[in-house]
This record gives structure tokens, C-alpha cells and sequence, in this order.
């Protein structure tokens, strides 16, 4: 058993978990952790679909009793097909835009200075916002408008630029478009669901051949890791925003971005192979 490997996929479970569903881009993280361990061959391409996976059961576990409440009121619930309707609406944008330039961003954008770049930029965005008046109108998902839900969408749709957070995205979105926080940061959490679900369908498509059941091992230990960690991560975040900014985020996407930057700049690590 390779116990080194072992300890890499229960590393990179645990940040996948902890930073799927925070403001500071999971992809990002999981790029730079990858490269700084060296593990970034095709093994590492299914891996990071399969704690993808893990975060996003931990969302549908977490949020089980509304889920199956939405799901089971879909034939006589308004409200439920109403709520299925906005996350359905919301989803589009990032799913449309996705089919027509997932490979294109993947093999350009993915590389440590790129999410270094827009981590900061992202930092700097949220320090701006935060600045601003707010004055939040919506305090559950069902007082959204279809626009309002179409808008957060196509915020969502940002996060395609490797660094920028999916979750980040959608939230800042939501506050933009008057949403409070609580309810912006639930909305970010179930529109990863089929956000992710589509995600992880189509690279697993993509990367079929690459499956093997010798990496079984590795692959559990990432997967439990992000279960568990994501789950801790939805709760504290949940806690955190209902009376607090996202100022203490913004800075830290600020501070690792220019520490990837000068570590690069100054020739300590070599990203060039990321």
C-alpha cells in the first residue's frame, strides 16, 4: 500500500471539503496543493472528480429533509416547484457555457499563476462589495423572481475562470441582487448540487478510461475526507455568515494569491509543470 499517496488523497480530501462551498475557489486549492505534492498525473484527474462527488453528497446529506420535501411536493407543492424552478434556471447559464468551453479553460486556465491572479482579483471584488450599502429584500429562496435567479446564474457562470469560486461567485451574485446572506450562501449550496452533479457526470465521461479498481484505496480516503470535512465546513459557514461579512475571506484569497505570485516571481517554486 502506498501510504505516501494515501496521506496525499486524505490531505486533498480535506481541502476539497473544507473549501468547496467557502468563497476562496476549491478548484484553485486543489491545483496548488496538487502541484506542491506532485500530484498531478492522469490518476489525479478521476481523484478530483471523486471528492467533488464527496462534497457534494455532504450538501445533499446536510440539506436532506428540504430536499426531500422540494422532491416529493413537486406534484402538488407551489412553493416546491417553485424553488426546483430557480435552482433549474440558475443552472443554466454555467451549464450551457460549460458544454461549449470546459476543454478550452481546462487547458489554459488551469495552472497555478492563473488562480493566483484570480484569487486576488476575486479578493479585491468582495472588499468592494462589502464597502457598499446593503440592503437585502429576499430572505428565502422562494421570494426570488425568476430574474433575480437567472442573474445569480450567470454569477455562477464566472467561476468557469479557475480561482474565482463557484460559491464565491454565486454569493456575491446573490448579494448584488438582494438577497441576504444566509439565503444567498443556501442558494450558492443547492445550486452546486446539480452545478457539481453535471460537472462531475461530464468529466467522468471525459476521463472513463482512466478508472481503475487498483485506486480504489486512494480514492475512498479522499472521498471520506471530503465528505466529512465539507459537512463541518457547511455548518461553521452557515454560522459564520448570518451575522458576519466576507471581508476575513477576501483577505485571505488576497494574501495566498500574491504568496503563490512571489513564490513564483522570486523562483522558490517551480510552477512551469503545474
Amino acid at each position: 500500500m502506498d501510504i505516501p499517496l494515501l496521506f496525499k488523497a486524505l490531505l486533498l480530501g480535506i481541502i476539497e471539503g473544507l473549501t468547496e462551498f467557502l468563497p476562496v475557489s476549491s478548484t484553485g486549492h486543489l491545483i496548488i496543493a496538487g502541484s506542491l505534492l506532485g500530484y498531478t498525473n492522469e490518476q489525479s484527474k478521476v481523484f478530483k472528480i471523486v471528492i467533488q462527488l464527496a462534497a457534494i453528497l455532504a450538501i445533499c446529506w446536510e440539506y436532506r429533509a428540504r430536499l426531500m420535501h422540494v422532491v416529493g411536493g413537486l406534484n402538488n407543492d407551489p412553493a416546491a416547484r417553485r424553488f426546483s424552478g430557480h435552482i433549474l434556471l440558475a443552472f443554466l447559464p454555467a451549464a450551457v457555457l460549460g458544454v461549449l468551453f470546459h476543454s478550452t479553460i481546462k487547458f489554459y486556465l488551469f495552472n497555478p499563476i492563473t488562480v493566483a491572479g484570480a484569487l486576488i482579483v476575486g479578493g479585491l471584488v468582495i472588499l468592494y462589495l462589502e464597502k457598499r450599502a446593503y440592503h437585502p429584500r429576499i430572505n428565502d429562496v422562494e421570494q426570488m423572481s425568476w430574474q433575480v435567479s437567472l442573474k445569480v446564474g450567470f454569477a455562477q457562470a464566472m467561476a468557469m475562470f479557475p480561482g474565482v469560486s463557484r460559491s464565491g461567485a454565486t454569493i456575491m451574485g446573490g448579494l448584488i441582487f438582494g438577497l441576504s446572506r444566509k439565503t444567498a450562501a443556501e442558494f450558492s449550496f443547492f445550486l452546486a448540487i446539480p452545478t457539481m452533479l453535471a460537472a462531475t457526470v461530464y468529466d467522468v465521461y471525459k476521463n472513463w478510461a482512466l478508472l481503475r479498481m487498483e485506486d480504489l484505496p486512494v480514492f475512498a480516503v479522499g472521498f471520506i475526507a471530503s465528505f466529512f470535512s465539507a459537512m463541518i465546513a457547511v455548518r461553521a459557514f452557515i454560522h459564520y455568515v448570518s451575522n458576519h461579512s466576507f471581508v476575513p475571506f477576501a483577505w485571505y484569497r488576497i494574501v495566498f494569491g500574491c504568496l503563490i505570485l512571489m513564490t513564483a516571481y522570486f523562483g522558490w517554486i517551480d510552477w512551469s509543470d503545474a
